[in-house]
């Protein structure tokens, strides 16, 4: 027989449904063109360098730090479920890591170079030699990574502001007139410039690596503190840890983009990170606490609905990631309609809209007909070194969206050992 399935928190999936969206901005914005998500470049208008400002601010950085998080709260769960079903932990992470690596390389080689994926791979193996750590070792090692990235990142910004003359804006260079023409091309050259994009973005990840595994940390020691269990819905700890943080992540928002997107120079982008770094994790934490709080509220029926949509996307969210960039490398690139750096800020925030509509929409479907999405099945067979037996089951409706009113206390009974197929994160 096999062990008994734990009862799956659903506030982790409605948290992941949420933050695709944030994803979603991001990565379309990047993929739409050079200048894109600054909201400059041929054309741009005032519409789109205010639209641009607003997304640095508030989106920017915010989201990928949420989905870092649940990734390390996951590997708890993770390695929970395999003290259920009596088996080893360090195969099935291990085979789980280089699944997610061999997804991620290729989802970079022919979709986007900008993918997540290779690098949460490479960190989940630190995550795992760090696995054995109490929670107050490993918050310190996360705020040790962060303030050891934020003085890298401030000391080399000021002293470029200090040695270098103020940068004019120089709207397009031949070098980005080349990568533009490359991606309109057919899917030979789109490729090309994938594979030559490759080591930059490698690059790049690298150095905001520790940020990344500061929150996996985190999430680790939040699985281990039980934090969702106990707080999920606790409407005065989620109300008062919002209130708290909002001021810090806001200010930390406005200080980024006002370096990355004026009135500052670009000589400020790197000290406009390095508040990034330090701040982000705030507002991360704010969004999530008012949304469960929106959600664990009286207002109607539509709130749980609302919950149950999230949570479907969220159960898919590797499914939803990954279909994410194939839409818009159909999009922007010579793959289908070529409109790469031929659209607006704003055109692409609009047409975000409806894409994650669609994907929430969707997703609802399939979570009413399967447990798993198609990538999350792959994974999941690679993870086990095994098919999954039997059909894939329906999943049931989230248990919390049927939450007691707000003046009950939070069920006790939520401490129980939490589900054990969490998918993993972008």
């Amino acid at each position: 027989m096999s062990p008994p399935r734990a009862r799956r928190i659903d506030e982790l999936d409605v948290l992941r449904g949420f933050a695709l969206f944030g994803i979603l901005v991001v990565n379309a914005l990047l993929m739409a063109g050079p200048y894109t998500v600054f909201g400059r470049g041929p054309g741009a208008s005032g519409a789109d360098r205010v639209a641009a400002w607003a997304v640095t601010a508030l989106v920017t950085a915010k989201f990928y730090v949420l989905f870092s998080f649940l990734f390390g709260y996951s590997f708890a769960l993770q390695a929970r479920s395999a003290r259920r079903a009596g088996a080893a932990f360090a195969p099935r992470h291990l085979r789980r890591t280089a699944g997610l690596f061999v997804l991620g390389a290729a989802h970079a080689a022919l979709l986007y170079p900008g993918d997540i994926l290779t690098t949460y791979a490479v960190l989940a193996l630190v995550l795992y030699g760090l696995s054995g750590l109490g929670v107050r070792a490993l918050l310190r090692v996360a705020a040790a990574l962060l303030l050891l990235l934020a003085a890298l990142l401030l000391g080399y910004g000021l002293l470029t502001v200090a040695l270098t003359e103020p940068v004019t804006t120089a709207w397009y260079t031949p070098g980005d007139a080349a990568r533009a023409a490359a991606y309109r091309g057919d899917a030979a050259s789109v490729l090309r410039t994938h594979l030559r994009d490759l080591p930059a973005v490698l690059g790049t990840n690298l150095l905001y690596a520790p940020a990344m595994l500061a929150a996996f940390l985190g999430g680790l020691a939040a699985a281990k503190s039980r934090l969702a269990e106990r707080r999920g819905q606790d409407r005065v700890w989620l109300r008062r840890t919002a209130l708290r943080l909002l001021p810090l992540g806001l200010g930390g928002g406005v200080a980024a983009a006002a370096c990355a997107s004026g009135p500052l120079d670009g000589r400020w982008f790197l000290v406009g990170q390095a508040v990034t770094v330090l701040t982000a994790p705030a507002l991360a934490t704010s969004y999530a606490c008012g949304l469960l709080l929106l959600l664990t509220g009286r207002a109607g029926a539509r709130v749980p609905a609302a919950a149950g949509v999230l949570a479907a996307a969220g159960r898919t969210a590797l499914t939803h990631y990954l279909t994410q960039s194939l839409v818009l490398a159909c999009v922007f690139s010579g793959y289908g309609l070529g409109l790469y750096d031929r659209a607006g800020t704003v055109a692409v925030l609009a047409g975000c809209v409806p894409l994650h509509a669609a994907q929430l929409a969707l997703g609802a479907r399939l979570s009413a007909r399967t447990r798993y999405g198609p990538a999350e099945r792959v994974l999941r067979a690679l993870t086990l070194g095994r098919r999954p037996a039997g059909p894939p089951r329906p999943v049931t409706k989230p248990a919390w969206t049927a939450a007691p009113p707000a003046s009950r206390s939070p069920d006790p009974r939520r401490s129980a050992e939490p589900a054990d197929t969490v998918p993993p994160a972008p």
